[in-house]
Parts: structure tokens; sequence; C-alpha cells
């Protein structure tokens, strides 16, 4: 099995928000590491979730050009994993069994049913939380 990561929004956001501090440099850090690599994942919900928060929700928003090249980038580039209802379904399962709202358990399903990642980025969950094989890794918290 490949050292596949899948990112959650969070750390994508941060990793272009300058105005997110440490965070920021360690997002990017991190990203550039794994564009590098070849083995970052992302999925549709991340992609759609970013946009709406760079474009919107962060204190100096980017253009939706600017927005729409870098989800096209990553498009091009890296494995997109495209929700579909086998995701949805088996996404409902984990929020069921392991006490997640529907969207983080979303996140989890789709690392989980057509990727071969081992770890999520995030600062959403427990730090060393696994689930279904993959753990959750916060690459903060050593910052």
């Amino acid at each position: 099995m490949r050292d596949v990561s899948f990112i959650d929004t969070n750390i994508l956001v941060y990793a272009y928000d300058s105005e997110a501090g440490k965070k920021h440099g360690l997002a990017m850090e991190l990203m550039d590491s794994l564009w590098i690599a070849r083995n970052g994942v992302l999925s549709t919900q991340v992609l759609c979730e970013f946009f709406v928060t760079v474009t919107r929700k962060i204190p100096n928003p980017m253009s939706i050009d600017h927005a729409r090249q870098i989800i096209e980038d990553y498009a091009s580039s890296w494995r997109i994993i495209i929700i579909t209802e086998d995701i949805i379904l088996n996404a409902i399962d984990i929020m069921k069994s392991h006490a997640l709202s529907f969207w983080d358990a979303l996140i989890w399903s789709a690392a989980n049913k057509y990727s071969d990642a081992i770890h999520i980025y995030t600062e959403d969950f427990q730090h060393g939380l696994v689930i279904d094989g993959i753990e959750s890794t916060d690459p903060f918290l050593s910052s």
C-alpha cells in the first residue's frame, strides 16, 4: 500500500489563506510535499467546500477565477474521489457507528472507499483516531 493521504477541506483552505498565520505555512508545506510525492487525495466534497470558503469566507477572499484554477490544477494532478451513492451509504453507516456528523463521515467514507489513503490530514477529528484503517492526523498539533 502506498502512503496516500486524504486532505480535508480545512487543510486545503489554510494552504491558500495567507491570513491563517502559522497554519498557512504548515499547511502549504504539507500540500507541497504531497504535490511533489503525488500521493495526495481529495474528494469532490472537499473541492466544493474549498471553493465556497476561499471565495466567500476567508478574510481576503480570492477571485473565482483563481479558485477555479487551483481546483483545476488539483483535478489534473491528484486523485479526486467523486462522491457516489456507495460513498453516501457508507458515510451513513460510519456516522451511526462512530457518532460523527454526516459531513465528517462523508470525508472518512470518501477516504476509505476508493483510495489507498492511510491518513486523513485534518484538524477536525481527534488526532490518532482510526476508522476503517485510516488514521486522522492533525498537522498542527505539535506547532
